[in-house]
């Protein structure tokens, strides 16, 4: 072995040591990077328009960061208490609350069987235990890591800051180390940009607007704990398939039953509008965009939220739609496209 190969060697694992440690390193806080870059990604068209106002990297980008701040804590600061409260009234309610009675009412040839009755309200009330127990358990832990979760935003926010000044410098640097050919580059690129922003906008933006709508329903309906339940129906909103209807309808057949019938058919127009809005706003926000299939961002979100955790919503489809774009370049667009369609 002569000198050259050694160094060679010797490169090679200082390199492999260097990654090693610096995925090490990098392993608590790289959650938070890949949120500044979705976020970046997001605001990019914002800070182009202010860049072409201002003539200034440096003051577009702080002004978009200290818009991002105060967006994501006013909110938390002003809304935080009252989801606690709402959360410890939830739970109160429902170690008390009847889940075989409204069945029963719904459906009496089912539940005729006072035996069978009781064993599904057993198996209700413990299956609601749980999940609740395990949302409580999430709540303390998400209070008593506050200062993890500060640093954990100053990450975000600093890297949100210096990947949008500096997006074109990043982009080209990115396509230096990629060992593709420029066509294929040019494709990649496309076909990135274009699925990152149908999963994004078209799935995750969309459900939230869907949420939020049924989100006003409950609150000018008068329904109890209205912020807890609005979050679920974000949440809901966000998967696709699924949607706000697994949240708003079994509301509003609870307040039907209660005989609050205008709650529940106000309730009712609200979610029907949301339900609507996913085909009235997709068709302008992910038209000409590269796109996958429904049942695989379902299979990338579930996927994601038992990897990442709640930020698998996003990455799990993220991750998912990438690898099939891969597929889709080396292909070469040979019929059938079955994953990924081509941008038009």
């Amino acid at each position: 072995m002569d000198e050259l190969d050694l160094r060679k060697i010797v490169t090679v694992i200082i390199l492999g040591l260097l990654i090693v440690l610096s995925f090490i390193l990098l392993k608590p806080i790289i959650l938070s990077i890949i949120v500044a870059l979705i976020l970046a990604f997001l605001f990019v068209p914002t800070y182009k328009f202010l860049l072409k106002k201002l003539k200034s990297p440096n003051l577009s980008a702080s002004i978009i960061t200290v818009f991002l701040i105060l967006i994501i804590i006013l909110p938390v600061w002003f809304l935080t208490p009252i989801f606690i409260d709402q959360s410890f009234k939830i739970y109160q309610e429902t170690q008390q609350m009847d889940f075989v009675t409204p069945l029963k009412t719904i459906f009496p040839s089912i539940f005729a069987s006072d035996e069978f009755s009781a064993e599904v309200g057993t198996i209700i009330r413990s299956f609601v235990s749980n999940a609740l127990n395990s949302f409580m358990s999430s709540v303390s832990k998400l209070i008593l890591n506050f200062p993890t979760l500060f640093l954990q935003l100053l990450v975000v926010f600093f890297t949100f800051f210096f990947v949008l000044r500096d997006q074109e410098k990043l982009i080209l640097y990115i396509k230096s180390l990629l060992p593709f050919s420029k066509d294929v580059e040019k494709r990649l690129f496309e076909y990135t940009k274009g699925i990152t922003i149908s999963v994004i906008n078209g799935q995750v933006i969309i459900g939230l607007i869907q949420g939020f709508v049924v989100g006003i329903g409950f609150f000018l309906f008068g329904v109890p704990n209205a912020l807890i339940l609005t979050l679920l129906a974000c949440l809901a909103g966000v998967f696709p398939i699924i949607g706000t209807t697994i949240i708003w309808l079994p509301v509003a057949l609870y307040l039907l039953l209660a005989g609050n019938i205008f709650s529940a058919v106000g309730l009712t127009i609200f979610g029907i509008i949301s339900t609507f809005m996913d085909n009235l706003l997709r068709p302008i926000i992910v038209s000409k965009r590269a796109k996958m299939p429904s049942v695989l961002i379902l299979i990338g979100m579930i996927g994601g939220l038992f990897f990442f955790g709640v930020l698998g919503f996003i990455l799990g489809p993220l991750i998912l739609a990438y690898l099939l774009i891969l597929v889709e370049v080396y292909r070469k667009n040979k019929d059938p496209e079955i994953f990924v369609s081509e941008c038009n």
